[in-house]
């Protein structure tokens, strides 16, 4: 396989995003929720910038998990999240239906529960012949050791591990790409910490030169 094969594009991809609902949460340890959340808005904010198509999945919305998180609302604002009952994505045929409309192999996942909505999710894809890629960073899960052993168990099924910014790095790849530049940038700036302030800096230092 070639380094272009390895590597994903754009437009050999489909992001999949599970229960972001402030009710589920609320039970997220493995990780500082705001971070999580930051790290979820960056991964949308990629797929909008690269026009990666994007289907997001709801449960128990109307009695205790609340709608798709606002701020990732804000964010795509053209995509309405499919309410399911199952934990399973795989297991409703609305949500799965819309997975497999994209008509594209590679599979983005990120989401609420790591144990459970998101692992079940995963499973399933693989099983169905799918090639796909979990964005540990944008999990969570109930504990830190229950996260990691779930993450264990979906890359021992043939998942791929991977984090929002490799994501993005790896769809522009090359800076001069000009056609995504800015989109990208400016993800990088308001959600990568000291990379995005690097270069938010280097900008400064090019223009006063």
């Amino acid at each position: 396989m070639s380094a272009a094969d390895v590597l994903m594009k754009p437009e050999e991809c489909v992001m999949l995003l599970v229960d972001f609902q402030a009710g589920l949460g609320f039970g997220v340890e493995s990780a500082p929720r705001q971070v999580l959340l930051n790290n979820a808005v960056a991964l949308a904010r990629t797929a909008v910038a690269f026009k990666v198509p994007v289907i997001a999945s709801t449960s128990a919305s109307r009695v205790y998990s609340g709608p798709l998180l606002p701020q990732l609302q804000e964010v795509l604002p053209s995509v309405k999240a499919i309410e399911r009952r199952p934990m399973n994505v795989w297991d409703d045929d609305p949500a799965r239906n819309a997975v497999l409309a994209a008509k594209r192999r590679r599979l983005i996942v990120a989401g609420f529960l790591t144990e459970a909505c998101v692992s079940f999710s995963v499973l399933s894809a693989l099983k169905d012949g799918f090639e796909v890629f979990v964005v540990a960073d944008a999990c969570g899960g109930l504990t830190p050791q229950s996260h990691e052993l779930a993450l264990r168990r979906l890359e021992q099924a043939g998942a791929h591990l991977t984090s929002w910014i490799q994501i993005l790095l790896e769809f522009q790849r090359d800076w001069t790409r000009h056609e995504t530049y800015e989109a990208a940038r400016a993800v990088v700036v308001a959600n990568a910490g000291g990379y995005g302030m690097g270069l938010a800096y280097a900008r400064e230092m090019i223009h006063a030169a």
